[in-house]
């Protein structure tokens, strides 16, 4: 998956402009629609639109004509938005009442939310078409991102990215370090001051200015496998939470080792650390192992992959990070047909495993991982079985996470307050205090603790 779907550019501005036009959207939907002043219409004719983004769109246009075998009278335009644009334009679809909107929309994880919190109707409820038939064919704790009051199903899972822990198997040979063998992130930490000293290599890199909306992708990761976020469910902020501070408390302890290199400057930044070798431990989702082979080929058979060691002996090692989902948008004159859609590429194992061929996109569709092709081994990871440790992660207990329509405003104090960490030393405690009280005033959100 592309970068650019990590990023939170404009959410909060985006989200935040419609806040005030959300009348707009909350009038219930008419001629037995789901949503905002839509309609059904026919399951099996219509026409139907639908947006995404470069390689999910080329993949979903590569499904039409096997959709159409099915369903001749339903024609689809798969349109490639772009990404961030995506995310502007469905937000002034969603503020105008609907208009313009396709009728199938593509939408992240850190989106979701803000949508229907802010345009209740915004969205069709997908259980009247079909949904709840599905309900636990998807890995764990993305059904009730999706459907977190257990009844009405805002989109469906597309995509689930577990945690992972991507590492350079020649640098912790040389350094004589077992990297299978790391337990905690404290014994990751002394793995990395051997490393450094016999390789020269940093443990891993951090956007240390927060020069990039995603700067704390790795804070974030080790939340979540504490099984904590920036919100609880009640939508409360945690920012200050013990785990948060543990989280912050570990980067600060790597970065006062000399472990953590600057990968100010964003993606760019971080390819030419692949292929320098500046770092032994790339900290990234399931996607970014098509990455690495992509960016770096020569480098085929030094990496391996792991899920990440655990922040507390004993606890978790694995989380779904991030996901993406389709859904119907609620003035749709067509949703039954455009579930249709969803349903053929969603929740059809053939779909999926065309679609992870084509563009290593992850699914959640847990049955779609009983072809072969997430058992083969990998040349470029060490002969591994990559599919198979992610598989894992997807199998194990995983929370849903509240993102709320306020993530954004917390994703840029948190980057704020990791900055101050890591260039002036400052207190993880204190900073992360600091931060969930500005949220709080921001927000009007309670602070828990």
């Amino acid at each position: 998956m592309e970068l650019e779907r990590r990023r939170v550019l404009q959410l909060g501005g985006a989200i935040a402009a419609g806040a005030g036009l959300t009348g707009l959207t909350a009038c219930s939907g008419t001629g037995g629609g789901t949503g905002q002043g839509g309609t059904t219409g026919d399951k099996d004719k219509g026409k139907i639109s639908v947006w995404s983004w470069q390689g999910p769109a080329v993949q979903m246009k590569a499904l039409v004509p096997e959709f159409n075998k099915k369903y001749p009278e339903i024609e689809v335009t798969v349109e490639d938005i772009g990404n961030p644009a995506i995310w502007d334009k469905i937000t002034t679809g969603l503020a105008a009442g609907g208009q313009g909107l396709a009728d199938v929309l593509h939408i992240g994880i850190d989106y979701l939310p803000g949508y229907v919190e802010k345009f209740p109707a915004g969205l069709a409820d997908l259980g009247p078409l079909g949904a709840n038939a599905y309900r636990d064919a998807f890995a764990q704790g993305l059904w009730q991102t999706v459907s977190p009051d257990g009844k009405r199903v805002n989109a469906l899972p597309w995509e689930a990215n577990s945690a992972g822990f991507y590492y350079r198997a020649d640098l912790f040979e040389k350094a004589g370090v077992d990297a299978g063998a790391l337990q905690t992130w404290e014994e990751t930490i002394e793995a990395g001051k051997e490393i450094k000293q016999k390789t020269g290599a940093h443990l891993l890199g951090i956007d240390k200015p927060a020069s990039q909306a995603d700067a704390a992708n790795f804070f974030q990761m080790l939340l979540q496998l504490q099984g904590t976020f920036y919100f609880n469910s009640a939508g409360d902020i945690t920012l200050d939470s013990p785990e948060a501070v543990k989280a912050m408390t570990l980067i600060k302890t790597m970065n006062d080792a000399g472990l953590v290199s600057d990968l100010s400057g964003g993606w760019n930044t971080l390819m030419s650390s692949l292929k320098q070798g500046t770092n032994a431990v790339v900290p990234m989702p399931t996607w970014f192992g098509g990455v690495v082979e992509e960016q770096v080929p020569d480098q085929a058979g030094k990496w391996k992959v792991r899920l990440p060691p655990a922040v507390r002996r004993g606890g978790a090692t694995a989380t779904t990070v991030n996901s993406t989902h389709l859904a119907v948008a609620g003035s749709s004159k067509h949703q039954a047909a455009a579930w249709s859609f969803i349903e053929f590429v969603l929740t059809r194992p053939a779909s999926q495993v065309q679609i992870y061929r084509g563009k290593g996109i992850a699914p959640a569709l847990m049955k779609a991982y009983d072809d072969a092709v997430f058992h083969e081994s990998s040349a470029f990871f060490s002969g591994q079985k990559k599919g198979e440790v992610f598989l894992e992660a997807l199998k194990a207990p995983s929370p849903a996470f509240n993102y709320t329509a306020d993530y954004a405003r917390a994703l840029k104090l948190v980057t704020d307050a990791q900055s101050k960490v890591l260039l002036t030393g400052a207190d993880p405690a204190k900073v992360l205090k600091e931060a969930a009280d500005q949220l709080g005033r921001q927000t009007g959100r309670k602070v828990s603790r």
